[in-house]
C-alpha cells in the first residue's frame, strides 16, 4: 500500500448498527472482495478477522472497535467495525468522532432497532454522512419496504432507494440498480462474480416506479436536479450520481442499498456506493480548534498544514506495549518524529507508525492529512488528546463519554494477584473511558464501574486471560447518584489554632439545582477580594471532594450549580487546605438544606415477544416499576417499548427467556437518571 494516497481517493468509514444486524459479516465480506483477506471469516464459526479477541469469538459479538484498510477501484478505504451492544457504545462514539462517513446496517426482518436509533443519533451529533445497507434480505420475514418506512418514521431521515431487491426470503436472487436500470444477479457459489443482466419482466413496472420516486426525492433536495425535473429533461446517470453524492455529503438524504452479506449478495455494489457517495477527507468541513490565546483556528485537510491529529483510542498490546490510534486531520505525522500533546502540554515521540488490520499491523513511514493509523509507545497520551506541531499548537474538542451505571466489587485471590490487579486495571482504564476504578476507604474494597453487566463481565474475563490475574467479582450494584431540588445558601468557617501558625478559611456558598445531565458548574461571585483569587480553586476542589459522597445515601452528587458569594480570610493563617475544607463543609451543609434526593438510572427497553406471552411480559414490566411507552405489532411479534429502573433488571434476560420459552428478546440501554420514589427507598432501608 502506498505511504501517501491522494486525498480524493481516501474514504474513512465506520460500519455501525444494532447488535446482530450483521456489521462484522459486512466488514468481512468487504475485506474478502477487496482482496485484503483470502479466506472469508464467519462470526458464527468464531473465525471473523475483525472479531479478534477471545471473548468476541466465543460470544459471537463485537466488543472493541477494530480498524483495517482495504482498496477498491483505486481508492483506499479505512474501515472501523464497531460494536452493536449498548454496553460498548463508547466504541461507536469515539469512532464516529474521527470518521468521515458511515455505513448503517439494518436487519431486514427487525428493521430499525433501539441501538440503531442510538448510533444514528450519535452520527447526527457529529454530522456524519451515511449510507444504509438493508442486510439479511434472504431471511424469513425480511421486508425491505417496511425497513425503509422505519428509517423515515423512527430516524426522521429521508431514505432514497438506489436499489430494490429481486425477491426476498428464500427467493432473494439479486438487486436492481435504479440508476442504470440494470439487474445484478448473484450465484450460489460465493467466489462467483455477480453478473449483470436485464431486469426480470415482472419487476420492470416496479423498478420504473421506484426510479421515479428516487429522482423525485433527489429533486426535492437538490436544486440542479429540480430544474431538470421541472423542465421535463431526461436526467442522466452522471447527474443522478453527482446529486446523490452532494445530498449524502450534506446529510440532506441517505442512499439505501440492500443485500445479504452472509450470502455475499450486494457487497460489491455497497463498495461502489462507498466510493461514489461518501466524502473524501477534503470534502468534509475543516476541523476547528482553539489556540493558546483562546482564538478559534481552522485546519484544512492538507498535508502541508501544521500537524493536527486526534487520539481516539488507546490499546495495550502484550507484545508491543501501548498503541495510540490517531486520525490525522492536517499535516503529516512521520515515524520517529516528536509531536506536542496540547491536551497534557507534553512532548511525545511517535515511534513506529502502523497501518492496522484488526490484530495484525504493517509498518509505515508516514501518515498524511485525512488518514487513520496508529503509533507505538505513547507515555503521556490518552483517548481524546490532541497531537499537533509545537510551533503551531491548538486544542481540538474532546470526545465526551457517558457515565458508568453499574458497579461491582473486585478482589484478587492472592498477594501476587493483588500486585498485578492494580497495574492491570490502570491499563484497562486507559483503554476504556467508560470504565472506572475506585477504592472505597470505608469497606476497603476496589470497586469497578461500567456500562452494564456484560461490560464488567468482559473486563473480569480479560483480567483473568490477558493479564493473568485471578480475581473474584461481587454482585452488580447500581451506580446511584444524588442531587438537590431547591436553592439554598450555607456558610462554613474552618478555624484551627494549635500554637504557632493556624488554619483559617471562611466561605458562603449558594447552591442551585442544574439541568438534568448538565453536571457540576462553579462560579466565583465574591467581590472585593473577600476570598483571595489564589484560594478560589481550593474552594472548588473542596466542593468537588464533598460531591463524591452525598448526604442521602453517600452517592456522588450530580447536576448542581455552586456559586462562591462571600467569605473572609486571615493574613497569616489562611491557606489552600483551610479553604478547601471550608468549601467542603459549606457544600455539605447546603446540600442538607436543599431538599436532597437520590437518583437511579432508568433504562430504555424494547422487548419483542410472541403474542401468547404478551400479557405475561407486560405484567412483569409493571412489576419491575416499569413504565410502558408504546406497543406495536411487528409481524408475528408484539413489541413493547418501556422505561424500567436498572435496579429491577439484573438477570432480566434470563427471566424473560424462562417466561417465554426462550422466544422473546430484549434490547436495553441507558436512558436517564430519575428520582427514586420514597416508598422504594423506605422499603430498601
Amino acid at each position: 500500500m502506498p505511504p501517501a494516497q491522494p486525498l480524493q481517493s481516501v474514504r474513512n468509514i465506520g460500519v455501525i448498527a444494532h447488535i446482530d444486524a450483521g456489521k462484522t459479516t459486512v466488514t468481512e465480506r468487504i475485506l474478502y472482495f477487496t482482496g485484503r483477506t483470502y479466506k472469508m471469516g464467519e462470526v458464527h464459526d468464531g473465525t471473523a478477522v475483525m472479531d479478534y479477541m477471545d471473548q468476541e469469538r466465543e460470544r459471537g459479538i463485537t466488543i472493541t472497535a477494530a480498524a483495517t484498510s482495504a482498496e477498491w477501484n483505486d481508492h483506499l478505504i479505512n474501515i472501523i467495525d464497531t460494536p452493536g451492544h449498548v454496553d460498548f457504545t463508547v466504541e461507536v462514539e469515539r469512532s464516529l468522532r474521527v470518521l468521515d462517513g458511515g455505513v448503517v446496517v439494518f436487519d431486514a426482518v427487525a428493521g430499525v432497532e433501539p441501538q440503531s436509533e442510538t448510533v444514528w443519533r450519535q452520527a447526527d451529533r457529529y454530522a456524519v454522512p451515511r449510507l444504509c445497507f438493508v442486510n439479511k434480505m434472504d431471511r424469513i420475514g425480511a421486508d425491505y419496504w417496511r425497513t425503509m418506512e422505519m428509517i423515515r418514521d423512527r430516524l426522521g431521515a429521508i431514505p432514497v432507494p438506489v436499489q430494490i431487491p429481486i425477491g426476498s426470503e428464500d427467493r432473494f436472487e439479486g438487486v436492481i440498480d435504479l440508476i442504470r436500470m440494470r439487474a445484478w444477479f448473484f450465484g450460489d457459489n460465493r467466489d462467483d462474480s455477480p453478473h449483470e443482466g436485464e431486469i426480470p419482466e415482472q419487476y420492470v413496472a416496479d423498478a420504473g416506479r421506484w426510479r421515479e420516486t428516487m429522482i423525485e426525492r433527489i429533486a426535492e433536495n437538490d436544486e440542479q436536479v429540480m430544474i431538470s425535473y421541472i423542465e421535463g429533461r431526461e436526467i442522466t446517470e452522471k447527474e443522478i450520481r453527482e446529486a446523490l453524492r452532494r445530498g449524502a455529503i450534506a446529510n440532506r438524504f441517505t442512499p439505501v442499498l440492500c443485500g445479504s452479506a452472509l450470502k455475499n449478495v450486494g457487497v460489491q455494489r455497497l463498495l461502489d456506493a462507498i466510493v461514489d457517495y461518501l466524502p473524501a477527507p477534503d470534502e468534509v468541513p475543516p476541523v476547528h480548534g482553539v489556540g493558546p490565546d483562546g482564538v478559534e483556528i481552522e485546519r484544512r485537510a492538507d498535508p502541508d498544514e501544521p500537524l493536527t491529529a486526534l487520539v481516539f483510542k488507546i490499546v495495550t498490546d502484550p507484545y508491543v506495549g501501548r498503541i495510540a490510534y490517531v486520525r490525522v486531520y492536517a499535516g503529516t505525522l512521520e515515524a520517529g518524529s516528536s509531536v506536542y500533546n496540547s491536551t497534557r502540554q507534553k512532548v511525545e515521540r511517535a515511534g513506529r507508525l502502523l497501518r492496522m488490520h484488526a490484530a495484525s499491523r504493517d509498518d509505515i513511514e508516514r501518515v498524511t492529512a485525512g488518514d487513520i493509523a496508529a503509533f507505538v509507545g505513547p507515555k503521556e497520551t490518552f483517548t481524546g488528546d490532541t497531537l499537533c506541531s509545537r510551533a503551531a499548537p491548538l486544542l481540538l474538542d474532546e470526545i465526551r463519554f457517558p457515565e458508568p451505571v453499574v458497579s461491582v466489587a473486585i478482589e484478587a485471590k492472592s498477594k501476587d494477584d493483588q500486585d498485578r490487579l492494580g497495574a492491570s486495571l490502570r491499563k484497562l482504564v486507559e483503554e476504556d473511558p467508560t470504565f472506572r476504578v475506585e477504592f472505597n476507604d470505608e469497606t476497603g474494597q476496589t470497586v469497578i464501574s461500567g456500562m452494564g453487566e456484560l461490560h464488567l463481565e468482559v473486563i473480569a474475563d480479560r483480567l483473568r486471560r490477558e493479564f493473568n490475574v485471578a480475581c473474584s467479582v461481587g454482585r452488580p450494584q447500581v451506580a446511584y447518584r444524588e442531587t438537590i431540588r431547591r436553592s439554598t445558601e450555607a456558610e462554613a468557617r474552618f478555624v484551627r489554632q494549635t500554637g504557632g501558625r493556624g488554619q483559617y478559611g471562611h466561605v458562603i456558598l449558594r447552591v442551585t439545582p442544574n439541568q438534568a445531565g448538565a453536571g457540576f458548574e462553579f462560579e466565583d461571585q465574591s467581590a472585593g477580594g473577600v476570598v483571595p483569587q489564589h484560594f478560589v480553586p481550593s474552594v472548588k476542589r473542596g466542593i468537588e471532594q464533598a460531591m463524591r459522597n452525598g448526604v442521602v445515601g453517600g452517592y456522588p452528587v450530580v447536576d448542581v450549580k455552586v456559586a462562591l458569594i462571600d467569605g473572609s480570610y486571615h493574613q497569616v493563617d489562611s491557606n489552600e487546605m483551610a479553604f478547601a475544607t471550608a468549601g467542603s463543609m459549606a457544600f455539605k451543609e447546603a446540600m442538607r438544606k436543599a431538599d436532597p434526593v437520590q437518583l437511579e438510572p432508568v433504562m430504555r427497553a424494547e422487548l419483542a415477544t410472541p403474542d401468547e406471552f404478551f400479557g405475561d411480559v407486560l405484567g412483569d414490566v409493571s412489576g419491575r416499576r416499569g413504565q410502558v411507552l408504546a406497543t406495536e405489532v411487528r409481524g408475528p411479534l408484539q413489541l413493547i417499548r418501556a422505561q424500567i429502573p436498572l435496579a429491577e433488571l439484573f438477570g432480566y434476560t434470563t427471566s424473560l427467556r424462562s417466561m417465554t420459552q426462550g422466544r422473546a428478546t430484549a434490547s436495553i440501554e441507558f436512558d436517564h437518571y430519575a428520582v427514586i420514589p420514597q416508598s422504594v427507598l423506605a422499603a430498601a432501608r
